[in-house]
């Protein structure tokens, strides 16, 4: 058995960037315990993995950055939160002498989301909700300038995504997440300051990732416009026509057209598996990537980065037995295949060591077959204790990527189930639409329904089943505790919603009319958001519980824990509470992760009878 800190020490690499040259790659990595930027040689195929080298040194985490596509410019957009706040800051960064620059200096309480760095380096397209809380405005910054200038403001709540101009044109193409769960096309011409929407007012769908082509005459979206699946879609300008690029057999994720607008690189979701793909837009013909093994593409970054000249494209990828690392596919040069540009360190365990998950179907009380993956111990001589692993979202999906804290509780002897029940996405549009508002409790019944098929299963404890879950799914396993008590033998929540009302109430005011649209409104819908709330079923609350938050945290305030523990402990309920004072919507940072990870390791050995306690903390 190995201990927690092995398994912390399991590293990451994501979110790659090319130089403007395409001789170096940028990309995120925890290797220090917090995300910071590294960068590394591309080097010549067949030379090896190369040394990274770090280029930020904060106490607080990188959340995302781009190098400058301008010829000849070495440097670095990034931004960073401080204590978990979300209230990203943008940064320019240059590498050649480690110098720093605060972009947005006087707006800390201000979420800052980057979008498109101009070709020349000069200029720096951004959202931020500087005027009002709720709205987010569309801004354009002078790198060697002035304060940024405002071009738009929403007058309506809610994100603005992918902000790009057209490099002739000017106009500016950009995605409103609003008040639904529709989201809006927009394009805005600078000149008049007036936007106009693109996508149809009468056929609500989501847009992301949408880009112009080289000569601003289409955009490119995924969308699922028309659709239970989301497709890749081109639209026409001048004429509004929409025309299916790719689709409709699985989920697009994501895609990236290439610089000199021949190529787009795509991924597709294959029942959570991603299968990556090339298509050459003059001839239609599409090429599969390269070969990997069986995981997943992107799963922090959603992140096809082509260099500048068109001929490889940077990503990263894992699988359940192998953590994420940046890849290069140098796809234009003929026989040369992927090759890795990090090579991060799973803590001295061996690949053997980590278990692939199986995906498996179960099924639920409207006759659904709920796709879930189950992990097992390699050797077992008598029915195991079992933990289910509920994902956040709700409109998220587990998938067969690499989970240390999964593969530290199969290694101490616990099976896994990781469940996507109705509202996952992945499956098509209807189905992650099962849970929205009067339907909730329909997806905490799956999990009962997962529980039931457990029991069935001779391989498994029946009666030490316990059930883990952060964010929403710390929701799931709270309402799991409250409306199907007799199921469970313990619960771990982490940063879950406890109360609706309040919780709504309290989130920060850019998310809460989004949130809205899939819980309930807090005027129109208040008596059903207090019958889903596990608060409010309290004293059937009787399975012992562990309660994780963050002081910090922007989504799910802190008070859902502290009123949730403190009405548990007037009842006599065993429930304890672990804030972080310098953590906010999870835990990031590595000296918290060994606590928390420790606390959860000692509380489902002690609630589930797995008898080896003394070996939680690593001992």
């Amino acid at each position: 058995m190995y201990p927690i800190d092995r398994y912390l020490n399991v590293k990451q690499a994501y979110m790659p960037s090319f130089s403007s040259d395409g001789r170096r790659l940028a990309f995120i990595s925890d290797l220090t315990g917090v995300p910071q930027a590294w960068r590394v040689p591309l080097g010549a195929p067949g030379s090896g993995v190369p040394m990274p080298e770090q280029l930020t040194f904060a106490e607080d985490r990188v959340l995302w950055l781009r190098c400058s596509p301008a010829p000849g410019d070495t440097r670095l957009l990034f931004t960073r939160d401080r204590g978990g706040n979300e209230n990203a800051q943008l940064y320019l960064l240059d590498p050649t002498t480690g110098h720093e620059t605060c972009l947005t200096v006087g707006h800390d309480g201000v979420m800052h989301i980057p979008g498109q760095w101009s070709a020349d380096g000069r200029t720096l397209l951004f959202a931020a909700n500087r005027d009002h809380p709720a709205h987010f405005g569309l801004y354009r910054l002078a790198l060697d300038g002035p304060a940024a200038e405002l071009l738009w403001q929403s007058d309506e709540p809610g994100f603005l995504y992918d902000a790009m101009a057209h490099p002739t044109t000017g106009r500016v193409l950009f995605t409103r997440v609003g008040r639904s769960a529709a989201y809006d096309l927009l394009e805005l011409d600078p000149a008049t300051g007036r936007a106009s929407r693109l996508s149809p007012v009468d056929r609500p769908a989501r847009y992301q990732f949408a880009t112009y082509n080289p000569d601003g005459s289409h955009v490119y979206v995924v969308t699922d416009l028309d659709s239970d699946r989301t497709n890749l879609l081109r639209l026409d300008l001048a004429t509004g026509l929409w025309e299916t690029v790719v689709g409709p057999l699985y989920d697009l994720e994501y895609f990236s057209l290439s610089p000199d607008g021949r190529h787009i690189a795509f991924t597709l979701n294959q029942d959570g598996y991603s299968r990556l793909e090339l298509i050459d837009l003059t001839s239609g013909m599409t090429r599969p990537g390269p070969a990997l093994p069986d995981g997943v593409l992107g799963i922090y970054d959603e992140r096809l980065a082509f260099s500048t000249d068109a001929t490889a494209l940077a990503f990263s990828y894992t699988t359940p037995r192998t953590s994420s690392n940046v890849y290069v596919w140098e796809w234009a040069a003929m026989g040369q295949g992927v090759r890795p540009l990090s090579q991060m360190t799973h803590g001295g365990i061996p690949t053997e060591a980590f278990v692939e998950g199986e995906l498996v179907r179960y099924p639920t009380f409207d006759d659904r077959q709920i796709p879930a993956w189950l992990y097992r111990p390699r050797a077992t001589d008598e029915p195991m204790p079992v933990v289910v692993i509920v994902h956040g979202g709700p409109e998220w999906q587990t998938r067969p990527w690499f989970d240390f804290l999964t593969q530290y509780l199969v290694n101490r002897g616990y099976g896994v189930l990781a469940p996507n029940v109705r509202g996952s996405t992945g499956y098509g549009n209807a189905y992650s639409h099962l849970d929205d508002v009067e339907k909730r409790l329909d997806s905490v019944a799956d999990l009962a329904h997962a529980a039931h098929w457990l029991r069935s299963q001779p391989e498994f404890a029946g009666d030490r089943i316990g059930i883990l879950g952060g964010s929403y799914g710390g929701y799931m396993v709270l309402a799991a505790l409250a409306f199907h008590p007799e199921l469970w033998a313990a619960g771990v929540d982490i940063v879950g919603i406890a109360n609706f009302v309040p919780f709504l109430e309290n989130t920060s005011e850019y998310r809460r009319q989004h949130r809205e649209s899939e819980y309930g409104r807090l005027v129109e819908d208040r008596a059903l958001l207090e019958r889903i709330s596990p608060i409010n079923c309290i004293e059937r609350m009787t399975a012992p519980l562990l309660v994780i938050h963050g002081a910090n945290d922007p989504r799910v305030p802190l008070s859902e824990a502290e009123q949730l523990v403190t009405r548990l402990a007037a009842l006599g309920r065993a429930a304890e509470l672990l804030v972080f004072d310098d953590e906010g919507h999870g835990v990031k940072l590595l000296k918290n992760k060994r606590v928390a990870y420790s606390a959860i390791a000692r509380f489902l050995d002690n609630a589930l009878g797995l008898g080896c306690a003394t070996q939680a903390t690593g001992q």
